[in-house]
């Protein structure tokens, strides 16, 4: 502490039943620091008797809120304690600065902060019933955006919707021609492992040239669409739904609302456009991919070659196979693009929400495609394909 710096301090000084405060020195919260308690009970002690205080500033130095702390204190401390006689000691301000009694005014009038009280714990049933109305809620709001697509759709089709053919176009680049790389990688892979695993149980019956229809089979019915539409989910499903929660979160969505622009046109019905029309795209291309993981497989660990294999690959797999793969390629395409959009539009409106809808678009897309694989293979079951 400097020269010119003196600490705060106080005089109590008595006139019969009045009392008098007078205040000295500096009081300077980042300096000398807040007075406590103590310093407020030993005031109290001083002036126990005496029904009225009064404050005299002359001798005080710079103040800020360390000063009008210790009053407000003061106050209600005084408040709070009654005389011998069973009266209360009244605090006259009239001697403090101004500055000091309009602060002391204005904390009186805002008051003391409530009290933090602890939210109830709510009963097993209590959530479990909130749950199972969240639930519900989300299942009511995706049949609507359901129904609004097909409706919509037909619209598009005569050209009635407010949906740029550009951002169409664009779309489709980026879910179709951007995702060629890792739906090849997948499904090479995936027809490679296939043709491994049966040439190794084949090959025990002298039957290796059937890896052919194992590997055929598998891809074109069920492993094609499948893994593209897992890859899609994490891929473009993901990005979806945190596109539409970052415009959520600045706005976006709700000054497009405000100049009267569909949301449902202009954000939903381009991306579910984009990605059901190149699903069917990348399933041929990715059943072509796997069926030449399979040959490279197949060549490198059997005594096949390609025209043997490809013959046997043309005579296994059928027509009503492929159309059984595009069909379900369509119907996973309108999933994952359904459900980014869903959880994009239902997000919060923070940074964290974004990372959080990205997250749930991909589990839900992956969860949803595999559930539907799974009802397109007893219906198939049911209808002899």
């Amino acid at each position: 502490m400097t020269a010119q710096q003196a600490s705060p301090g106080w005089q109590v000084h008595r006139q019969g039943t009045e009392a008098e405060l007078r205040l000295t020195g500096d009081w300077i919260a980042h300096e000398t620091g807040l007075r406590d308690s103590a310093a407020v009970r030993q005031v109290l002690t001083e002036t126990e008797g005496a029904t009225r205080l009064r404050f005299e500033s002359s001798g005080l130095g710079r103040w800020d809120s360390a000063l009008v702390v210790f009053l407000q204190a003061l106050q209600e401390a005084a408040a709070a304690s009654v005389t011998g006689a069973g009266q209360r000691i009244e605090l006259d301000g009239t001697g403090l600065p101004e500055a000091t009694r309009r602060l002391l005014t204005l904390a009186a009038e805002t008051g003391p902060a409530p009290p933090v009280v602890a939210p109830p714990v709510a009963s097993l049933f209590t959530r479990v019933g909130r749950k199972a109305i969240a639930r519900w809620a989300d299942g009511v709001a995706v049949s609507a955006l359901v129904g609004e697509t097909v409706l919509r759709s037909f619209a598009a089709l005569r050209g009635r919707v407010r949906t740029r053919g550009v951002d169409v176009l664009e779309l489709m680049r980026e879910a179709g021609a951007g995702a060629l790389g890792i739906v090849a990688i997948v499904n090479s892979l995936v027809g490679g492992i296939l043709a491994f695993v049966g040439a190794v149980q084949l090959r025990r019956f002298g039957a290796e040239i059937f890896v052919a229809d194992l590997v055929g089979i598998a891809m074109v019915r069920e492993m094609a669409a499948v893994m593209t539409a897992i890859v899609m989910a994490g891929r473009t499903g993901g990005a979806y739904a945190a596109q539409i929660a970052t415009m959520q979160g600045n706005e976006e969505i709700d000054a497009l609302k405000a100049l009267g622009i569909p949301v449902f046109d202009y954000l939903v019905l381009p991306r579910i456009i984009a990605l059901v029309a190149m699903m069917p795209l990348l399933y041929l291309y990715a059943s072509a991919v796997g069926l030449l993981g399979g040959l490279a497989v197949g060549m490198a660990t059997l005594d096949l070659t390609a025209t043997a294999y490809f013959q046997e690959t043309r005579q296994a797999i059928s027509g009503t196979q492929f159309v059984f793969g595009l069909t379900k390629s369509v119907a996973f395409g309108a999933l994952v693009a359904l459900a980014g959009c869903h959880i994009g539009l239902k997000a919060g409106r923070s940074a964290a929400d974004v990372g959080r809808a990205a997250t749930s678009a991909v589990v839900a897309g992956i969860i949803g495609v595999i559930a539907l694989d799974a009802i397109f293979a007893v219906c198939a079951d049911a209808l002899g394909i």
